[in-house]
Parts: C-alpha cells; structure tokens; sequence
C-alpha cells in the first residue's frame, strides 16, 4: 500500500486490530528488541514505541496482510534511529549521584555489583547465544529474521528495505561467520565439525 492510499479505520477497528492483528507477536518482537538492544529495559522500551507507532500509524497498515513483518519494519527502522541518535551524543554520568551514593551509610556493599563477576558470568552464558550476539548487527539481525523468526526471503526484504538479493548474500555470509564462530564448540558436543 503506498503512502498515499491510507485507509481510514473506525476506532472499534483499530482496536480490532491492534488486539487480534499486531499483540500476538509482542513476544517475536521483544526477542527480536533484545537480540538487536541486549538489555531488557532498551528492549521493552523499543518494543513500546514499536506498538505507539504502529497505533499512531495503523491507517497505513492493510488489514489482511502480514503484520507481523510490518511490525518488525516499524522495530528495525526505530532501532537504527535509536542507534544513531545515541552514536552521536557522548556518554553521560552523573558523578555527583555516584558519589554521594556511596558516601552514604546506608550503600550495602553486597547488593553492588561486582563487574569483574559480571563480566565472567556473561563468558559462561550459551555459547549459541554468544556467538549469535557476537555477529555485527546486519548478520544478527538476518539471522534472526530468518532462522528464528520464520520470515521468508522477499518480507525479510521489505522489513530490512533491501533487495533481495542483498538478503540472501548476507544470510549467507552471516551462517558462514556463525559456522567458524561455533566451530569448536561442535567439536566439544561431539559434532563432527570439519565435515561439509
């Protein structure tokens, strides 16, 4: 549908398909948010504003066709803006907080974290799941798309708003990445890895 053929929706519509069309995939589309974020606040906070757009602009939304990929559009295309958005600005810390936190007598110095834990915790998580996020976020992203999320070749397109073409030599080249990065790992469950 293009931008100059909007359909203008009843709000008992609307909410019809808000409800039965775009909610059932919140669960897609937070697993999608936290692939793309790898924080859960950042992820639900994307996945908000992905349903406030798609309310806000459910009249461009063709009621019968894959919402789904539309809203997975809507996701990406907000992620990426995010994303730019905060390359730009430099990092912000309020060191005043900071300190006078723990200057305080009531810090608890059991409930801080320990970052040097943090950091070996996260080196014992799934080695899939690593080796997943490790990936430069144009591979993750096809990947997910395609192997988790189910998405064929030509919505994986119009999600990503490339050609076809360009999805197929990604996906491509993001399981060949994925293949070397697990490699090992094959070998250790048992797998025989050097085999084609």
């Amino acid at each position: 549908m293009s931008e100059v053929q909007k359909k203008k929706y009843s709000d008992k519509e609307k909410n019809n398909i808000f409800d039965n069309e775009f909610m059932p995939h919140i669960d897609s589309m937070y697993n999608f948010a936290f692939r793309l974020t790898f924080d859960e606040d950042d992820a639900k906070d994307l996945v908000q504003d992905t349903y406030l757009k798609a309310y806000r602009f459910i009249n461009s939304f063709e009621q019968g066709t894959n919402a789904k990929a539309w809203l997975f559009r809507i996701l990406k295309n907000s992620f990426i803006n995010e994303y730019r958005k905060k390359s730009k600005q430099p990092s912000k810390v309020d060191y005043q907080e900071v300190e006078t936190y723990y200057n305080s007598d009531s810090v608890d110095y059991n409930i801080t974290s320990d970052l040097r834990v943090d950091t070996v915790k996260d080196m014992l998580g799934d080695e899939i799941s690593n080796a997943l996020n490790s990936l430069a976020v144009d591979f993750r992203t096809v990947i997910i798309l395609c192997d988790l999320e189910g998405f064929t070749y030509e919505e994986m397109a119009k999600i990503l708003d490339i050609p076809i073409g360009t999805v197929r030599s990604r996906l491509h080249r993001a399981r060949n990445l994925l293949k070397e990065k697990l490699h090992s790992y094959a070998k250790d469950m048992g797998y025989n890895a050097d085999e084609e």
